[in-house]
C-alpha cells in the first residue's frame, strides 16, 4: 500500500515524512498565491533532491499551461507530476502531450474530482493518458481538486478503481486520517492513499503532525495487510 503525504515545505519536513515510512512525498511546485505551501521551483527543487534515493517525489502543480508544467519538470526534477486543477482544466489532449515530452521515469498524475456516478466515466478517459489517477474531492471556493479536507463517497471510488485497473493506477485521496484510512482502504481496495490536511498541525493549513502521519502510515499499513487476507 503506497501512502503519499502532502504537503512538505521544506527539506527536512520532507526527510521527516520519509522516515515515518511515507512512500510518496508530496509538495507545491510553484509560488503563484494560489494554494496554501506554495514553493518557488528552487525551494522544490531542494525537497526532490534530498528525497532522491529516500522516497518518491510528487510535485503538485495548480497550472494549466503544459508549457509551464514542462518548466517547472525541468527545474524541480520530481519522479511524478501532479496535476491538481480543475478536473477538466487540463484535459486529454494535454495529458498526452505532458507524456510525450515528459523526461523518462517521470510519471504523471491527474487529480478527479469525485463526485457522483458520473466520475467514474471521468476516470475512465483519464485513465489511459496517466499513470496514476488521484481520487479526490472538490469543493465550491477553493482551488482546483483536493486540499479539502473532505470525503466523497467511496462507493463511487471503488468502482472506478474497478474500471481503470490495468490502466492506471489509483490512489484515493479526499478526507483522509488515522481514523479512517483502514476502512477506505477496505471499502475501496486503492493501490495507494494520500493525506494532507488530515494529517496536519489542528488549524494549520501547511505544517504537518508528525505523531498523526506515523498514525496514519500506521493505519494504512494494516488496512493493506487486511485486505491482503481478504483476497487469500
Amino acid at each position: 500500500m503506497i501512502v503519499q503525504i502532502y504537503a512538505a515545505v521544506t527539506p527536512a519536513d520532507a526527510l521527516a515524512l520519509a522516515r515515518l515510512g511515507v512512500d510518496h512525498v508530496g509538495f507545491v511546485a510553484g509560488d503563484y498565491g494560489i494554494v496554501h505551501g506554495e514553493l518557488t521551483f528552487g525551494q522544490a527543487r531542494a525537497i526532490a533532491d534530498v528525497l532522491r534515493g529516500r522516497a518518491v517525489s510528487s510535485a503538485l502543480t495548480m497550472s494549466v499551461d503544459v508549457d509551464e508544467i514542462l518548466r517547472m519538470v525541468e527545474a524541480v526534477q520530481p519522479d511524478i507530476v501532479h496535476i491538481s486543477s480543475d478536473t477538466e482544466a487540463v484535459g486529454e489532449e494535454a495529458l498526452r502531450y505532458l507524456r510525450r515530452h515528459l523526461p523518462t521515469g517521470v510519471r504523471l498524475m491527474k487529480a478527479v474530482h469525485v463526485s457522483g456516478p458520473e466520475s467514474i466515466q471521468t476516470a475512465a478517459r483519464f485513465a489511459p493518458v496517466c499513470d496514476i489517477i488521484l481520487l479526490d474531492t472538490k469543493v465550491d471556493g477553493l482551488p482546483g481538486v483536493g486540499a479539502t479536507g473532505v470525503a466523497h463517497d467511496w462507493q463511487v471510488s471503488r468502482r472506478i478503481v474497478e474500471t481503470v485497473e490495468g490502466q492506471a493506477q489509483v490512489i484515493l485521496a479526499g478526507g483522509l486520517t488515522p481514523e479512517n484510512v483502514a476502512q477506505a482502504i477496505q471499502t475501496v481496495q486503492p493501490w495507494g492513499v494520500d493525506s494532507n490536511t488530515g494529517t496536519n498541525l489542528p488549524g494549520d493549513p501547511v505544517r504537518k503532525d508528525m505523531a498523526r502521519v506515523e498514525a496514519f502510515v500506521r493505519q494504512a499499513r494494516s488496512g493493506a495487510q487486511r485486505k491482503i487476507k481478504e483476497l487469500k
